[in-house]
């Protein structure tokens, strides 16, 4: 099952990496994820967030449900919100985005090893 939007989350990450030299993502590797996805909100607004959701609000939301859930013993989003919904299912897909470019780099290192 594909997830909703990653093709448009990617792109995003993309541009992002593009704008940076290799000894930049080399540098900032740690950082990445942070960076990309948590220093600034993905979407702004009540009615644009709204628009971005479509008819998969509640399959994000269980998305978000599960991975707080897993990584932090409980649900901290406010799903009343869907400024913070958005913002938070971002944050969850850009994190797997930048852990398989992440692995990525390190498989092409070993190619050149």
């Amino acid at each position: 099952m594909s997830k909703y939007k990653y093709d448009e989350i990617k792109s995003h990450f993309e541009d992002y990496i593009n704008d940076m030299t290799k000894e930049e993502i080399k540098e900032n590797i740690d950082d990445l994820h942070h960076d990309i996805f948590n220093s600034d909100y993905y979407i702004i607004g009540r009615y644009e967030a709204k628009k971005w959701l479509g008819d998969q609000v509640f399959d994000i939301i269980e998305t978000i449900r599960e991975y707080e859930e897993f990584n932090f013993g409980e649900v901290n989003t406010d799903f009343s919100e869907p400024e913070k919904v958005v913002n938070m299912y971002v944050y969850i897909i850009g994190e797997e985005i930048v852990n398989d470019y992440r692995n990525q780099l390190e498989d092409e290192e070993d190619e050149v090893a």
